[in-house]
């Protein structure tokens, strides 16, 4: 199998790396890079347990070759919260609306929030709750994680609006 290069920026620090063809980027994520965030459920792009952000859009990075990544910047769960440990404004709207029970699923329904939600976006409520129908989560109802679309939406995020 043939060997390719690449650089990317991952959850804001430069990664060199040698991978072969065939390796997909939420495997190199994975197992290369030890962004166990990252999780692996259908590997048919289905379930968005893996997903990720790839220059800022969402995307399943079970799908996605690791060569495909080569010059992207690339943010995993591991990369929301500040250096400090603040939350990012989806984990506290999903931690104050009791959006998570297993956490299996709760990093790829993460990412696709920050995506939708990050720089100057503003999504409405039906546009993240729109994006739910992306993720599988066998726990929680999804009730929760719409109160957190909800909060997010309002911009009542520590306010006690998700709550």
């Amino acid at each position: 199998m043939s060997e390719h290069a690449i650089a990317l920026t991952l959850n804001g620090q430069r990664r060199d790396a040698v991978v072969e063809a065939r390796t997909s980027l939420a495997d190199y994520l994975r197992l290369d890079a030890g962004c166990t965030g990252v999780h692996l459920g259908c590997e048919h792009g289905v379930c968005g347990a893996c997903t990720v952000m790839v220059d800022g859009r969402a995307v399943r990075s079970c799908l996605m070759l690791a060569v495909q990544a080569d010059g992207s910047t690339v943010t995993t769960v591991e990369g929301l919260a500040a250096p400090d440990g603040t939350f990012h404004p989806v984990q506290q709207a999903m931690r104050e609306a009791h959006g998570l029970q297993c956490g299996f699923c709760t990093p790829g329904v993460l990412m696709t929030f920050a995506a939708l939600t990050g720089g100057e976006a503003k999504a409405s409520e039906d546009s993240l709750v729109s994006a739910m129908s992306g993720h599988i989560c066998r726990c929680t109802g999804y009730q929760g994680i719409r109160r957190a679309a909800k909060a997010l939406a309002e911009g009542t995020v520590g306010a006690g609006g998700a709550e």
